[in-house]
């Protein structure tokens, strides 16, 4: 990532994004106050350093696949290039080095169980754990960069919700082609999304409302916290007494460091990542928020080394 300096207008932008990643420049524009020419400049700047990418995220419960949280404990000195070539695989998503290089964690999204076979004999990986990954417990993304709007700013950026009680969509030829484009590029025009996928423009539109309506597809906007002076990643292992599952679930989600909190198998059945300002901003989450925490009974942490992949495609 270029060096990059965000202003008030650049933090506006991004959370205006964060509601709706295919917002048009002009209807953020409107809102902001600004010029069209200004929003689609700033936003070609943020692109293209690296502080910013739109990218459309399938969501595993409305296509039946499922999600498994790998832990793999690894060689560091190879801890670089094995997260490298996991961030390449399509089926990938979230590759995180952790600990200094000694484990790498990815999201592995499947029809079915985890294929671990080939990471079980790799001569680099000395232990290789999957944990299915049951719910997200989390709606919102970390505040910290969507805190830049007033209600009413958001009020008028944020798209309808999909619809309760809405059924999985079914597959359609289109998606083979549709989904990965927009993976890559989540603010991909409609014309050039037709001559990637060889359909009609109106087809391109009316599955691409169709899968937004249903819950099938989401936009996400994704920025390094470094950005916004929080230099400290760290994912939380907690066990937590089973009756207080979702109680302490609702608590982390509501923190300002919280930008994910799901439920897992395994000895842990909770997992959250905690965003600090810094080292002492962390011990002080960890000493009096979690360790407050009403069924807690224990907690592991994993500092983030590096992000090979967040959500989108690795390019």
């Amino acid at each position: 990532m270029d060096s990059v300096t965000l202003d008030s207008l650049d933090l506006k932008l991004l959370h205006a994004l964060q509601l709706d990643g295919r917002a048009s420049f002009s209807k953020i524009a409107e809102v902001l106050e600004v010029s069209d020419r200004t929003v689609a400049r700033r936003f070609a700047r943020l692109r293209a350093t690296g502080a910013a990418r739109v990218s459309g995220v399938v969501a595993s419960s409305r296509t039946g696949h499922g999600e498994w949280l790998v832990r793999l404990r690894v060689v560091p000195s190879d801890s670089a290039d094995l997260a490298q070539a996991l961030a390449r695989r399509p089926e990938t998503a979230w590759v995180t080095v952790v600990s200094s290089g000694t484990e790498i964690v990815f999201v592995l999204r499947t029809p079915g169980p985890a294929p671990l076979q080939e990471l079980t004999r790799h001569p680099r990986i000395r232990d290789v754990a999957a944990y299915r990954l049951l719910r997200h417990l989390m709606d919102d993304c970390w505040r910290g960069r969507t805190s830049a709007l007033t209600a009413e700013q958001i009020v008028a950026l944020r798209p309808p919700a999909p619809a309760d009680g809405a059924a999985p969509v079914g597959p359609h030829d289109l998606d083979r082609l549709l989904l990965p484009a927009l993976a890559v590029d989540g603010r991909a025009a409609y014309p050039r999304l037709a001559r990637h996928v060889g359909w009609s423009e109106s087809a391109v539109r009316r599955r691409l409302d169709e899968l937004c309506r249903s819950g099938a597809v989401r936009f996400t906007v994704e920025t390094d916290p470094g950005l916004f002076g929080y230099t400290v990643q760290c994912l939380l292992w907690l066990t937590v007494t089973p009756a207080r599952l979702a109680a302490v679930a609702r608590d982390l989600s509501r923190d300002a460091e919280a930008a994910f909190v799901g439920a897992i198998t395994g000895p842990h059945n909770l997992i959250a990542i905690a965003v600090c300002r810094d080292e002492d901003a962390l011990y002080a989450y960890l000493s009096d928020r979690i360790g407050s925490l009403d069924g807690v009974e224990r907690a592991e942490t994993s500092p983030v080394t590096a992000y090979l992949k967040r959500v989108a495609p690795a390019l």
